[in-house]
């Protein structure tokens, strides 16, 4: 059971900092973009610390399909929350259409 749920939990944490790296200077664009640059170089550091366990952890009970879809689903539930409650956008009902069609995609690359 640990090593189904570790990689999920490992992948959740590191898609926040990539998030973060990747979109969080966008609420600062006033700074340098060679600062917004090594900041995110930074952040990304740490999400290689829990991906890359991830990855190793889940490579035992998936296989790479999977665990490439299991992090996608993971980014766009991450980034949904973040584009909302960070960059305070507005969550649109065709996102929503789109996100449920990446769920089906992932029903059937799960299927047996």
């Amino acid at each position: 059971m640990f090593r189904q749920i570790a990689p999920i939990i490992l992948l959740l944490i590191s898609n926040i900092f990539m998030t973060f790296a990747w979109y969080g200077h966008l609420k600062h664009r006033s700074l340098p973009l060679l600062i917004v640059i090594l900041a995110s170089w930074g952040i990304a550091f740490f999400e290689y610390c829990f991906q890359v366990p991830a990855n190793r952890i889940g490579y035992s009970v998936y296989n790479a399909a999977q665990l490439k879809t299991i992090q996608e689903i993971i980014t766009l539930s991450v980034f949904a929350f973040f584009s909302v409650l960070y960059l305070k956008e507005e969550f649109r009902w065709n996102y929503l259409i789109g996100f449920i069609f990446i769920v089906l995609a992932a029903f059937f690359i799960f299927k047996k």
